[in-house]
């Protein structure tokens, strides 16, 4: 008698129903896999950040290494998604209900929950991510005061604005914030392919001459450092987002993979069998390699 009819009749004995060709989603061992997900890859890139990982900052300093840092933290988003996928994905496996059928079949089964539960993990932080985005957007709007959407600049050349419009003696009546707004807006042109035109050039100038009270020279001067300042900072934020922005899909791809085979394994674990063919002939070449030759 063959394994599969063992089980088969094993789970039969048990109340269990036989899978055959058709199957349904579980979706108590998705969400659970799905939310030990989201939790371990909440704390890993809690983690992370507290050790000083991320893609981009405020803070010049950070910014003057933001392609190795970038890097860095690209390839940690990877591992903890491998790391917290293929956790979520075991565990939808191993708490599956068992079930009699071909090994491939049983396999496929698996996998597919493990799929599952990777892909509500994804949109939880997603959903999550788009909570912490808008409420940030709201706390910014309300501290700028300026209607309802906040310069796009503010966040990312707040430090150049602030050595823009420094002043040791400045007039009680300047509109400072709305200037900054108007500022940035024109700084962020400096990264275009015709860069700040000289008409804006001449008004930034004529604002931070009237803000500061500095001379026509040293206005002139401060405004030509800034929007050479505000290019840079812009290439290099850039930068960033591109190499996040592949880092996290390579993340999601990967992490897919291993939530498939962790749910293959722990299916596998769940019904007493050993891994999966193609795993142990893995490690076997794993192995292989590293004996000394003869």
């Amino acid at each position: 008698m063959t394994i599969e009819a063992v089980m088969e009749e094993e789970v039969l004995e048990a109340g269990v129903p036989v899978a055959g060709n058709r199957w349904h989603l579980q979706w108590s061992p998705v969400i659970v896999g799905a939310l030990a997900s989201a939790a371990l890859s909440f704390i890993l890139v809690g983690f992370g950040v507290a050790i000083g990982l991320g893609v981009s900052s405020t803070s010049p300093t950070w910014r003057d290494a933001s392609a190795a840092l970038a890097l860095l933290s690209g390839i940690y988003l990877i591992l903890q998604a491998i790391v917290s996928f293929g956790f979520g994905g075991y565990l939808a496996g191993r708490t599956l209900r068992p079930v009699a059928g071909p090994e491939e079949e049983r396999e496929r089964r698996d996998g597919v929950h493990g799929l599952a539960s990777w892909a509500l993990a994804v949109l939880i932080g997603a959903a999550l991510l788009a909570l912490l985005a808008s409420s940030a957007i709201d706390r910014s709007a309300g501290r700028n005061g300026i209607g309802n959407s906040p310069s796009v600049a503010e966040p990312l050349l707040s430090f150049e604005l602030d050595k823009l419009f420094r002043s040791a003696r400045r007039s009680p009546n300047a509109d400072i914030r709305e200037a900054r707004a108007e500022a940035g807006r024109i700084l962020m042109t400096s990264s275009s392919h015709d860069g700040v035109s000289s008409d804006d050039r001449t008004y930034l100038m004529q604002q931070v001459a009237l803000l500061t009270g500095l001379a026509a020279p040293d206005a002139e001067r401060r405004v030509d450092a800034t929007i050479v300042d505000s290019r840079t900072a812009i290439t290099r934020t850039r930068r960033s987002s591109i190499i996040v922005a592949f880092s996290i899909a390579t993340a999601a791809l990967l992490g897919a993979v291993a939530a498939w085979a962790a749910a293959a394994a722990g299916g596998r674990h769940r019904d007493g069998e050993p891994l999966p063919q193609w795993m142990t002939n893995s490690n076997r070449l794993h192995r292989a390699r590293r004996l000394p030759m003869p």
